[in-house]
């Protein structure tokens, strides 16, 4: 073999062996643009479901003020506050204390943005005397936004929880 066959024999092997700066740049930018549209899309999931679980939590809530007044024949009071539901030292003194018991396994104070949840006796959204206000000001932190979470909004409107009354049940036919 002549000395020319084997110096481009070599320049072919070399051309072979490895990658180019470019080529390595444009595998990098693929990567990171894939990375960012990934990002993008799971962020945004992620918000949505800390909307989704605040939701469960506020209906986790109604769930055990029911059966509070179910054992109480009242919601809690204001002073009370969400508390009496995991904390029996928060009932009213001049409440029966033997009726009481943990409404909640876990407590929840505050909502999925470490926000304390909202809690009124008496409802300033409804004139039934049955009912109460309970809500999460959501994300922002801010009453009378369009991310509010609450009691009191009607099924499928924007913000609600999906429940438009937290009245008691009606009581079963004999």
């Amino acid at each position: 073999m002549t000395e020319v066959g084997k110096v481009a024999g070599v320049r072919a092997v070399r051309a072979h062996a490895g990658f180019t700066l470019i080529e390595v740049m444009i595998v990098i930018a693929i990567v990171l643009a894939l990375t960012g549209l990934i990002g993008v899309a799971v962020l945004g999931r992620r918000d949505s479901a800390k909307k989704d679980t605040a939701k469960i939590e506020l209906n986790t809530i109604k769930n055990a003020l029911d059966l509070f007044r179910h054992d109480f024949d009242r919601y809690p009071k204001d002073e009370e506050g969400l508390a009496v539901l995991w904390e029996k030292s928060k009932l009213d003194p001049e409440a029966d204390s033997g009726k009481w018991q943990s409404y909640l396994k876990d407590p929840l104070p505050n909502d999925r943005w470490g926000h304390p949840w909202g809690y009124r006796q008496q409802s300033e959204h409804s004139d039934d005397a049955t009912r109460y206000d309970l809500w999460s000001f959501g994300p922002d932190g801010q009453e009378g936004t369009d991310d509010d979470i609450n009691s009191w909004t009607v099924a499928g409107a924007e913000g609600g929880t999906g429940a438009d009354s937290n009245s008691p049940a009606p009581a079963p036919k004999p």
